[in-house]
């Protein structure tokens, strides 16, 4: 088993809104990854940020996420997985982001558990399994 970690909850995390060393200790025994487009969409971040100083900061926060947490690619297989799982739930009439499908698409083809702070979202996809994050939020 492993976890993926969702955007959000790496975003919270850089606001010290989001207890990762907790959720670390806490699934010890479990390898965290983060989808390819988690990376993309944290480096996005990084251009976008204003002024330079914030960049600055920003970059190393996202360099060290991407250094010290592996990142699954978006290969044939998750492309597979994710084309599934799209004309399902665009069958039954659930919505769900193209970024948070792409992230649940590569949990679902190997196995592992999201944890995001949109549960709403996650919650979905049939058969996906959502970490709670409520025990890591920081008050």
């Amino acid at each position: 088993m492993g976890l993926i970690l969702d955007t959000s909850v790496l975003i919270a995390a850089e606001k010290q809104q989001f207890n990762l060393r907790r959720l670390f200790e806490a699934h010890a025994n479990e390898p965290f990854f983060i989808a390819a487009i988690t990376a993309a969409e944290l480096l996005h971040g990084v251009e976008r940020a204003q002024p330079p100083a914030r960049k600055r900061i920003r970059s190393r926060y996202v360099e060290a996420v991407l250094s010290e947490i592996e990142s699954i690619d978006f290969d044939l297989s998750v492309a597979r997985r994710h084309a599934r799982l799209w004309a399902t739930l665009e069958k039954a009439g659930k919505i769900v982001g193209p970024y948070d499908l792409l992230i649940a698409a590569t949990a679902n083809q190997y196995g592992y558990a999201v944890v995001t702070l949109n549960l709403a979202e996650f919650r979905r996809i049939t058969g996906l399994r959502v970490i709670d994050p409520a025990p890591y939020l920081v008050p």
